[in-house]
């Protein structure tokens, strides 16, 4: 914990806002015109990555060529040189918090750019072709919006071959996903070039359609909705699945560490301050990793002999993967259980929150194309998405905490809150990884306070993700610094986490194949119990949950030194609610 809050000192030392009152003036004015300026830009480029059910449907794939990457390098060069010429001391209170969330957006976004993260679109929990394809689960209500996605469907060729041609430019220089985390990743392509073109998931939004388009034109957006899909999206994918089985998996790189990319030391630092937005090390964040995990151990412990468990934390871990009583017999049990433990937050949300999103969410099963290779479970705007592939690696014990963390409080509750707050500029919806994990992580923990754990095995199970996600402090920065083979990470998790077997290779091969981003969780949700313990013991018996945890959310996704300055406000204030009393 010392670790982390002296790095995130040194990062406020640097970057962090004073809160005190600063009347706006011309600084605040070249702030506003170089964002939105770049943010314009931007949209153009649909490079926004919104995380917004409502928005429009696109025409057209987006261009991705390495003569696009290259403007883009030097309009996030230009826009960092802009930004430094400011002085952050010259803005008002509101811009400067503004100006440190998007100064570090516009580092990251830099970064990636001159590492060429583009020559490697694809890891093992994600890939450019399966995101296209979650564009066809959307709902389209109007005749403009299918136009807009025959226009996408027509244009598939052309984006593959583009991202085909950054692919054997990473190949070229060994910047690939680790060949063994590509094992079996071809068989999501596969699923469309061996379907029928009615049966693939990309003519899903013709087959119901809204009533407020007429009959006949129906059939004529289904009959182009066929003819592109057997045209242009079967072939384009039949051109990527040879690709991919004939060129890039049998020559993608053998070594696991990011280190071992070009530039590899700097290219893994990067990802740390992207994904932690801290300035530890990878040797910072290893030992912190196994300190967290030794008293996780401690109260695991605990639970083992609160029920009477006779043997060592192994035996536990065995009896827990084995027994048939922790697991699900049918997807829909899953699925319903999952949708009991969230109503059962709902009747204690007000409680600990005062301002809840007006959103919704649903539940949904993954996508089995995707499901043998994804994570347990997943969630965000208007959707809670739960793994019912391979249900014995499942088990019902972590449910409520997998739940708490993808919807309400967590993912599937703060972005659309966030989304939700008025007289923000637009890059303040992006993700960042340690504010938004940190605090779903968090959320898992809360659920002890809010009375969503049950059983003890209920309670193990949080404990589990708990300690799933000090684990990947060490995993990560064991496999990507520290020389660890893939069966040393898997043996650790299986060691010292509830996860199936099933549920550790996924979850490893995403940790090699995707530096850094592993690490957002726990740092993450060390910062806010961080946070709390201080407003607590500053604030006494005038601490009040709901007005932290408003405070918090009413936020929305930044960097941790922001998170730290603006509690520190919050003690100041009285610990006052951000939302005035209605």
């Amino acid at each position: 914990m010392k670790q982390l809050v002296a790095a995130l000192a040194v990062a406020a030392a640097f970057h962090t806002p004073s809160y005190a009152a600063a009347k706006p003036g011309s600084a605040d004015a070249r702030f506003t015109a170089i964002y939105t300026a770049e943010w314009k830009w931007r949209q153009q480029q649909r490079l926004e990555d919104e995380e917004d059910d409502v928005k429009g449907v696109e025409s057209g794939m987006p261009h991705v060529g390495a003569a696009v990457q290259m403007e883009r390098q030097k309009k996030w060069e230009e826009t960092l040189r802009q930004l430094e010429s400011i002085k952050p001391a010259q803005l008002s209170s509101k811009e400067r918090v503004n100006y440190q969330v998007y100064r570090a957006q516009i580092s990251a976004l830099l970064d990636n750019q001159r590492f060429r993260e583009y020559e490697k679109p694809l890891n093992g929990d994600s890939s450019f072709w399966s995101n296209f394809a979650a564009e066809a689960r959307r709902t389209f209500h109007t005749k403009e919006e299918y136009r807009n996605y025959l226009a996408q469907l027509n244009d598939v060729p052309r984006y593959f071959e583009e991202e085909i041609a950054n692919m054997r430019a990473g190949l070229a220089r060994g910047f690939t996903p680790p060949k063994i985390t590509l094992e079996g990743r071809d068989k999501s392509i596969s699923s469309v070039t061996e379907a029928k073109p009615e049966d693939v998931v990309f003519f899903q939004p013709f087959r119901q359609m809204p009533a407020t388009i007429p009959a006949a034109e129906q059939e004529a957006l289904k009959a182009e909705g066929l003819k592109a899909i057997s045209g242009k999206v079967i072939p384009a994918h039949a051109e990527l699945l040879k690709f991919m089985r004939d060129e890039y998996i049998p020559h993608a790189k053998v070594t696991l560490a990011a280190e071992s990319y070009p530039d590899g030391k700097a290219y893994y630092q990067s990802k740390i301050v992207e994904f932690t937005t801290t300035n530890l090390t990878a040797d910072q964040i290893h030992q912190i990793g196994l300190d967290e995990m030794a008293k996780i151990r401690g109260e695991m412990q605990e639970v083992m002999e609160q029920v009477g468990f006779k043997g060592d934390l192994p035996a536990f871990l065995q009896f827990l993967r084995t027994d048939p009583q922790f697991y699900a017999k049918t997807p829909e049990e899953l699925l319903m259980r999952a949708a009991w433990i969230a109503k059962k937050f709902d009747g204690k949300a007000a409680d600990y929150f005062g301002r809840l999103p007006r959103s919704r969410f649903a539940i949904l099963p993954v996508a089995p194309e995707i499901a043998p290779f994804y994570t347990s479970g997943r969630g965000g705007p208007g959707g809670y998405w739960v793994n019912t592939y391979n249900l014995p690696a499942r088990p019902l014990y972590s449910l409520p905490a997998l739940t708490l963390h993808e919807s309400a409080p967590g993912h599937a509750f703060q972005m659309p809150l966030a989304m939700e707050q008025k007289g923000r500029p637009p890059f303040r919806n992006a993700y960042i990884s340690a504010y938004g994990e940190g605090w779903a992580l968090y959320s898992e923990r809360l659920g002890t306070e809010m009375g969503i754990y049950e059983t003890p095995y209920e309670v193990f199970g949080m404990l589990s993700y708990q300690a799933w996600r000090a684990s990947r402090l060490v995993v990560d920065t064991g496999i990507h610094a520290k020389g660890w083979t893939r069966e040393q990470a898997q043996k650790y998790l299986m060691e010292n986490t509830a996860l199936s077997s099933h549920e550790v290779m996924t979850e490893v091969d995403r940790y090699i194949s995707w530096p850094g981003q592993a690490l957002s969780y726990y740092l993450g949700e060390m910062a806010i119990f961080e946070a709390r313990k201080k407003a607590e013991l500053a604030l006494g018996s005038k601490f009040d949950i709901r007005a932290f945890h408003d405070t918090v959310l009413e936020l929305g996704s930044v960097p941790l030194p922001v998170l730290k300055a603006r509690i520190d406000e919050f003690i100041a204030a009285g610990g006052k609610s951000p939302y005035p009393k209605e």
